[in-house]
C-alpha cells in the first residue's frame, strides 16, 4: 500500500502502522514523531494505516506533541501514586502550559512524599509498559469498568453517547481520548514539581482534592534548562518583588482585588501618563463611565446571557444592577448621546475603566489573575474604508509602547468561528477579515493565522509580548465588532445624508493595567528604568553634618521630577548602601566632607559599580536626559542586564 507524507508517496507493507512508517523515515525520536494526524484527527503511532492515508507526524517541538507527551506522563504519575497509595482515587490529569497535573481524592501526602512518588515514576518508565487503547461501546460498559471510582463515573455521565475510550498500561487503566506515546522510554527526564489543593471540577462547593504537578522531557538537558528557568522565574516573582519594594499587595480583606501603595501608584501614573501622551498624539478622546449599570443594559449588550456567572450584581431601590465586567456598553451609550457625521470619523474613544469579574479563588494569582482590574480600552468608530488605516495606527501605537519598555512581540490573526455561532453576513466577515489581513501585510511583521478562533462578533488580532525569560503574554488585542453597533443601533450620517452603521474596533494596549505592571515587574526583575522607577535615587549622608547638603541635592533632583530621598539614619554607610540595593534603587549618591566641600556627589549604581566623585551638574544632566528619553540603558550602568 501507499501513504503520503508531506506530499511524498511512501510504499509500505499492508497492515503497517504509523510506527512502521516513522521507522522507515527515521523519525523515531520524540523531536520528530510522537503521534500522527490523519484527516485532522490525532492517532497513536501504533494505529494501522490505510492505503492513500495522508499522514502528518506530531513532535515534541509542537504544542500538540507536548500535550500528548505530557498527558502520557500524567498517566504514569497516576499509576505511581496508586502503587504507593492504593486507596487514592484518580480524577483528572490534563496537560497544561508547562507540564501537567493530576488530581486525587482520598490522598493525604506532604511535600516530603513527592520524591518517593518520583522514584516510583522512574521505575514505571524503566518497565517500558506499552499503552493499549480500550474502547467501550457505551456509557454503561464504561461505568462498569470504573464503578469503584465515583469521579470517573461522574465524568462518564457527562460524555456524549457513543464509544468511550480508555488507556491501559500494566495494572493501571484510565479514561482517555488519547493518543499516547508508543513507548514510555521516550521519557528521558521526569520531575514531580509540587502539590496543592484543588476542588473537584473547580467548584468550591465540591470536595477538596490533592493536585500533584509534574513535567517531563525527551532530553535530560531540557529538564535542566527548565529547572534553571524556574529558579530565575522564582527570583522575578512579582508578588515577592512587589512586597519587598512596597509596590502593591493582595490582602485577605479583598481577595483578587489589589492594593497599590504610594510607590506602586507612582509607577501606575507614569505608565498611564505615557500611554495618554501617545493617545493624545493620535487624537483620542477619553471618557469615564459608571462602574455600576442597570441589568437592562447588560441584557441589551448580551453580557447578561453569556457572562452573568462572572458578574457582581446588586439590588438598589428594587432594581437590579451589575458592576461592569467590561467597559464597552458604557462607551456605546456615550456614542449615542450625539449625532455623528462621516466627516468626524474615525472617532477614537479611550477609557481606562475599572472592571470586576468573578474568578474562582483557586485561579487567583497575584496581579496576573484578579477580580478587579483596569482595562485601557478604546472603541474606534469608523467607516468601512477606514479599517486598514486604523489598524495600522493601532499597531504603531502598540509597537511604540512595547519598544519603549524593551518588549518584543508576535502577532496572531483569529478568523471566523463556525458560521452558526457568529453574527453578521458572509460579506461583512470577508470585508472585516480582509481589512485586518491587509493591514498586517502592509505592517510587514510576521503573523500566524488562528483559523476559527475569532470572537462571535468579529475577527481579531492578538498581540503577545515576550519578556526577559522568553515567556509570552497576551496583552494587546484589536477586535472588529459587528455586534454592539447593531444592538445599540449606532449610526452616522453619510455624505448623501443617509444613516449608516459604523464599523467598530475594540482595542487594548496594556490589557489589564494591573497584570501589565506584574509582567513589567518580572521582566525587569524589579530593576526598573529610571523614568518609571518608584525610587530611582537615594542620597546617603555619611554623618549628621552632611544631612543639610544631602537635602539640597535631593531637592535639585526632585525638581527634575525624579523621585529621591535621603538616608540620614545612624546606620553605617555600607549598611545604607545595602538597604538601597535591596530596594533596587537605580542610583546611590553618597555625600561626606569631600563632597560637601567640592559640591559633588560620589556615585554608586544599582549594579554595585562605584563610579566615584562627580559634579552634581554632570549627574543631573545625564539623569534628566535618561528620564526624558525613557531610556532602557542607563548612561552609568552598562553592566546591568535588563
Amino acid at each position: 500500500m501507499f501513504v503520503f507524507v508531506d506530499g511524498e508517496k511512501i510504499e509500505l507493507e499492508d497492515g503497517a502502522s504509523g510506527l512502521d512508517l516513522a521507522k522507515k523515515l527515521n523519525l523515531t525520536t520524540p523531536d520528530k514523531a510522537i503521534a500522527m494526524v490523519i484527516d485532522e484527527t490525532e492517532y497513536d503511532l501504533i494505529k494501522k494505516l490505510n492505503n492513500n492515508d495522508k499522514v502528518d507526524f506530531l513532535s515534541f517541538t509542537q504544542r500538540e506533541g507536548k500535550n500528548i507527551f505530557w498527558h502520557s506522563s500524567a498517566h504514569i504519575l497516576a499509576q505511581a501514586v496508586l502503587r504507593l497509595y492504593p486507596d487514592a482515587k484518580p480524577t483528572i490529569g490534563p496537560p497544561i502550559e508547562n507540564g501537567f497535573f493530576y488530581d486525587f481524592a482520598d490522598l493525604e501526602i506532604t511535600e516530603e512524599d513527592l520524591n518517593k512518588i518520583e522514584k516510583e515514576v522512574k521505575k514505571i518508565i524503566a518497565e517500558n509498559l506499552k499503552p493499549i487503547r480500550v474502547e467501550f461501546k457505551n456509557k454503561t460498559e464504561a461505568k462498569e469498568a470504573f464503578e469503584k471510582n465515583k469521579y470517573k463515573t461522574d465524568l462518564i455521565d457527562g460524555f456524549e453517547d457513543g464509544v468511550i475510550s480508555a488507556y491501559k498500561q500494566g495494572e493501571f487503566s484510565d479514561l482517555c481520548r488519547g493518543p499516547h506515546l508508543s513507548a514510555f522510554t521516550k521519557i528521558k527526564a521526569f520531575k514531580v514539581l509540587k502539590m496543592s489543593g484543588a476542588y473537584w471540577k473547580g467548584d468550591s462547593k465540591n470536595e477538596m482534592l490533592t493536585r500533584i504537578y509534574g513535567i517531563s522531557f525527551p532530553d535530560k538537558n531540557m529538564l535542566k534548562d527548565y529547572l534553571t528557568f524556574l529558579e530565575e522565574a522564582k527570583k522575578r516573582d512579582h508578588k515577592k518583588i512587589g512586597k519587598a519594594l512596597s509596590l502593591y499587595a493582595l490582602l485577605e480583606e479583598a481577595p483578587g482585588m489589589p492594593f497599590f501603595f504610594p510607590k506602586g501608584v507612582y509607577m501606575w501614573d507614569k505608565l498611564l501618563e505615557y500611554l495618554r501622551s501617545l493617545l493624545t498624539e493620535r487624537d483620542y478622546v477619553e471618557i469615564k463611565t459608571p462602574i455600576m449599570l442597570k441589568k437592562e443594559l447588560w441584557q441589551k449588550s448580551g453580557h447578561w446571557d453569556f457572562y452573568r456567572e462572572n458578574m457582581y450584581t446588586s439590588i438598589v431601590e428594587e432594581k437590579e444592577f451589575a458592576i461592569k465586567p467590561m467597559n464597552c456598553p458604557g462607551c456605546m451609550l456615550y456614542y449615542k448621546t450625539d449625532m455623528h457625521s462621516y466627516k468626524k470619523l474615525p472617532l477614537k474613544v479611550s477609557e481606562i475603566g475599572l472592571v470586576h469579574r468573578h474568578e474562582a479563588s483557586g485561579a487567583l494569582n497575584g496581579l496576573f489573575r484578579v477580580r478587579a482590574f483596569h482595562q485601557d480600552d478604546a472603541h474606534i468608530f469608523m467607516m468601512p474604508n477606514q479599517i486598514k488605516d486604523q489598524i495600522l495606527e493601532i499597531l504603531s501605537l502598540v509597537e511604540t509602547m512595547y519598544m519603549t519598555l524593551g518588549l518584543s512581540y508576535k502577532l496572531e490573526l483569529s478568523t471566523r468561528p463556525e458560521k452558526a455561532e457568529t453574527i453578521g453576513t458572509d460579506e461583512e466577515w470577508e470585508r472585516a477579515t480582509n481589512g485586518l489581513k491587509d493591514a498586517l501585510e502592509e505592517w510587514g511583521h510576521s503573523y500566524v493565522i488562528n483559523e476559527g478562533d475569532g470572537a462571535f462578533y468579529g475577527p481579531k488580532i492578538d498581540i503577545h509580548i515576550k519578556d526577559a525569560l522568553n515567556r509570552y503574554w497576551q496583552c494587546a488585542t484589536i477586535q472588529l465588532d459587528m455586534s454592539l453597533p447593531e444592538k445599540f443601533n449606532l449610526v452616522y450620517v453619510d455624505s448623501d445624508g443617509s444613516q449608516k452603521r459604523p464599523v467598530m474596533i475594540h482595542r487594548t494596549v496594556l490589557g489589564s493595567v494591573e497584570r501589565f505592571l506584574g509582567v513589567l515587574t518580572e521582566h525587569f526583575a524589579g530593576n526598573f528604568p529610571l523614568w518609571i522607577s518608584p525610587l530611582p535615587v537615594r542620597i546617603i549622608a555619611v554623618a549628621d553634618r552632611h544631612v543639610d547638603y544631602a537635602n539640597e541635592v535631593c531637592k535639585k533632583i526632585k525638581e527634575l521630577d525624579i523621585p529621591c530621598d535621603v538616608d540620614s539614619s545612624n546606620e553605617s554607610v555600607s549598611k545604607k548602601v545595602r538597604n538601597a540595593q535591596l530596594l533596587k534603587i537605580n542610583y546611590m549618591l553618597t555625600v561626606g566632607d569631600k563632597e560637601v566641600e567640592n559640591s559633588t556627589i560620589a556615585l554608586r549604581t544599582r549594579d554595585n559599580v562605584v563610579h566615584g566623585e562627580m559634579t552634581l551638574s554632570s549627574f543631573l544632566e545625564k539623569a534628566a536626559l535618561e528620564k526624558t528619553e525613557k531610556s532602557l540603558l542607563s548612561p552609568f550602568m552598562t553592566s546591568e542586564k535588563k
